[in-house]
């Protein structure tokens, strides 16, 4: 009996041991498989197909499916008008005449040669419905070195100096300021009635401010020593503008070269080449000085606000070919350059540069427009 309840608590004693041994194994030393990282999924961007064409393709010419090609787009850039089979543009005629990589509107092609009207633009056909074209003046600095073509997306980046105005009078700030004077006896020839004399800024007639001098304790009047400094401010004002065309339309269609005369038979073809060489130069190219843009009819309004009046500059930012994110900008001031790139304003000190320097040297001298040959 003694026997066999050792042999009992042997048994116990071994059982608990071979399960201490599986918890160890299975928890510290078996190594334990490693769990799978979650990633969070980003929002698919839903892309649709649209045609486009992968070869010239003059005016009035019927086209094929080899000019054509599908690409994928955002369906957010999706506009009215946009074709996204092949099968609807392949065996009509073309209205305009089309470029690779141009997408395929429903204005730039027509079932017969009735409807290519010689009446209205061919620009006209390339803006898509509910969107307008507005030009602006550009220059070598405003408009990337002359580099966007049609076709091109850009950024319209505005730039506006602001002053104080009177409230009353919307006039710039400090008012001038007037002598009043008061009615006198009319026996001594004084004025009858109250007037007020205007005092020019240059003879101190400027309305300033009083102060208090801490180490005098005497109150001063203070007076502007020059007129308000403009306070300047840039923010990117539209993005993702579509480039209409660089420079000026043609006023009418580019006619058709004019036949050479015959050359002599004493005249060799390398002799012809070199004397038309020399009769016909090489025109020089035209420096443009507009850009059209294809932007909505608010962006259009906003535009022409901002010319109208005169004192806003309008520089272009080219974008990458096929980017069409929009990014939130911070508007840039004095206040924004020093906080954000840790500009340091100058300390004071008791020595300096010589000589002065009061006005920065241009950085890209000016640069005459070459007239049209």
């Amino acid at each position: 009996m003694r026997r066999g309840r050792i042999f009992f608590y042997l048994a116990f004693i071994l059982i608990l041991g071979l399960v201490a041994v599986a918890v160890i194994w299975f928890k510290i030393v078996q190594p334990t498989a490693e769990q799978p990282v979650v990633v969070a999924t980003p929002t698919p961007i839903q892309m649709v197909d649209v045609v486009v064409a992968t070869q010239n393709v003059p005016r009035g010419n019927v086209i094929n499916e080899t000019e054509l090609s599908l690409i994928p787009i955002p369906r957010d850039l999706l506009f009215e008008g946009y074709f996204t089979e092949l099968a609807t543009v392949v065996g009509r005629r073309a209205r305009v005449d089309l470029e690779p990589n141009m997408i395929m509107t429903s204005a730039m092609v027509t079932d017969s040669t009735e409807q290519i009207s010689s009446s209205g633009s061919n620009a006209a056909l390339l803006i898509p419905k509910g969107m307008v074209a507005v030009s602006i003046e550009i220059d070598r600095l405003s408009s990337v070195s002359y580099a966007p073509r049609a076709g091109d997306h850009v950024n319209i980046i505005v730039s506006l100096s602001f002053v104080d105005l009177d409230t009353g009078y919307q006039s710039i700030l400090p008012n001038n300021t007037a002598m009043v004077i008061g009615p006198g006896p009319l026996s001594e020839g004084g004025p009858s009635t109250l007037t007020a004399n205007s005092q020019s800024p240059a003879s101190g007639g400027v309305q300033g401010r009083t102060e208090i001098d801490p180490l005098l304790e005497q109150t001063l009047y203070i007076v502007p020593s020059e007129r308000q400094r403009p306070r300047l401010v840039s923010q990117s004002l539209i993005q993702d503008a579509i480039v209409l065309g660089v420079g000026d339309f043609p006023l009418e269609e580019p006619k058709q070269a004019t036949p050479t005369a015959s050359i002599p038979a004493e005249i060799t073809p390398t002799e012809a080449t070199e004397t038309q060489a020399e009769v016909q130069p090489t025109p020089e190219p035209k420096i443009p000085q507009t850009i059209s843009l294809i932007v909505t009819p608010q962006d259009a309004v906003t535009l022409n606000y901002l010319i109208a009046t005169g004192q806003a500059r309008l520089t272009l930012a080219l974008r990458s070919a096929g980017d069409d994110t929009r990014v939130q900008t911070d508007a840039a001031t004095l206040d924004f350059l020093l906080k954000q790139y840790n500009i340091p304003v100058p300390v004071k000190l008791p020595y300096g540069i010589e000589p002065r320097i009061d006005v920065l040297p241009e950085v890209f001298p000016a640069v005459e427009a070459t007239p049209a040959p």
